[in-house]
């Protein structure tokens, strides 16, 4: 029997020096072992988004320039950030509209039309927004350009690039929740009640399965808690949970509260959320936006075995003039999502983007994974045949 193990890993070796083009040198520990909290991914922030018309950005321009700037930028497709840009991390800002047509006239768009300048694409094709369900836009009435008018279109976009992309490694969904009234905006958004929330997860489950989702309750398993389910069993094995999707809530303070109110430790929920502490019964990912000022607490999270997403650009000034601080703390930090607004450089501008290192779609985690994996695209890896 023991001259059987050892063959057995002798063998492995031979198959990890091959895909590190490492033959003959001591293969480092086993990819197969690897954890989801042992990776490193980027994302991308507002993931939906279409830049306002020149007309829209001119008539915001009048009165802030800055806020025009920091709308001036459009994302690719869901799918092509997938696969051209190796993004495995959004965003989604959510809006609800339970009776349709909330959303379905913007007003910087009719005040355009009124003055007889071009008003841009309708947002509403073929009576999308008239119908009843969770929308998807930037800034209600100013900022409505989207690749998914609604959330369970960007689901099923998301759904369809993973069935036929089945071995990616799992893609994190953050699900901003937004019902914030602006002032001089006509159009006023609703509140998530808990019938709200209750139907954010019915969307959600109205695409995917459960068995195709990361849930709270997965991860959790017999603990009572989650900190107690990493602390004991740790997060799922990479290649158990391949080609699913999981979820976050971005937001916090009493709206998460609302969500996380009987579903203790998020028992039946599907979104992680970010506790107040970590040893919260529902700690388990967390959102902590600022790398350069929270740095350490973004490792020392990491190396508890929790899972962190941080923004490697808070605004487009700062990624215009080529600034890479933000940038590198946040790779650094070992959070395993890094959120960003340049995937590739918006050349207009500057040569900034953020990358991980060759290009890889996930590499092993700087802290919390073995560095002896740190050249390899873990996507890529798959464990040997029979494993």
């Amino acid at each position: 029997m023991r001259k059987l193990e050892i063959s057995r890993r002798w063998f492995q070796g031979l198959w990890f020096a091959a895909i590190l083009g490492l033959t003959g040198a001591a293969p480092p520990k086993s990819a197969i072992d690897l954890r989801l909290n042992q990776l490193q991914v980027i994302g991308s922030h507002n993931s939906y988004h279409i830049a306002p018309t020149a007309g829209i950005l001119e008539l915001i321009g009048g009165y802030a320039s800055a806020k025009a700037e920091a709308l001036d930028y459009t994302h690719p497709p869901l799918a092509e950030q997938f696969d051209r840009r190796g993004i495995r991390q959004i965003e989604l800002d959510v809006f609800a509209d339970p009776k349709g047509g909330l959303f379905a006239d913007p007003f910087l768009r009719k005040k355009l039309k009124e003055s007889g300048k071009d008003p841009g694409p309708a947002p509403n094709a073929g009576g999308v927004l008239d119908r009843p369900g969770m929308k998807i836009l930037h800034v209600q009435d100013v900022d409505f350009l989207t690749h998914a008018p609604t959330f369970v279109e960007a689901l099923r976009q998301v759904k369809s690039w993973s069935k036929a992309h089945p071995h990616h490694v799992p893609i994190l969904v953050l699900v901003e929740l937004k019902d914030e009234s602006r002032l001089m905006l006509p159009t006023k958004p609703l509140p998530f009640d808990q019938a709200m929330l209750d139907a954010v997860d019915a969307e959600i489950l109205s695409v995917f399965d459960r068995k195709q989702i990361i849930t709270p309750d997965y991860v959790r398993g017999v603990s009572a808690t989650l900190p107690e389910a990493i602390r004991t069993h740790g997060w799922p094995r990479l290649n158990a949970v391949r080609g699913r999707v999981m979820f976050a809530l971005d937001n916090e303070g009493d709206l998460r509260n609302l969500y996380i109110k009987g579903h203790p430790a998020l028992k039946d929920r599907l979104m992680f959320v970010t506790a107040d502490e970590p040893t919260s019964a529902e700690a388990a990912w967390f959102k902590i936006n600022d790398p350069i000022k929270d740095f350490d607490r973004i490792r020392q999270f990491v190396a508890d075995g929790f899972l962190v997403r941080t923004r490697a650009d808070a605004d487009t000034r700062q990624s215009r003039d080529n600034d890479p601080k933000q940038r590198d703390r946040a790779l650094s930090s070992g959070a395993q999502f890094v959120s960003t607004d340049y995937a590739e450089p918006d050349r207009r501008f500057s040569e900034y983007c953020v990358r991980l290192p060759g290009g890889v779609v996930a590499r092993v985690n700087p802290v919390s994974g073995d560095p002896a994996w740190k050249q390899v695209d873990i996507e890529s890896v798959r464990p040997p045949a029979g494993h």
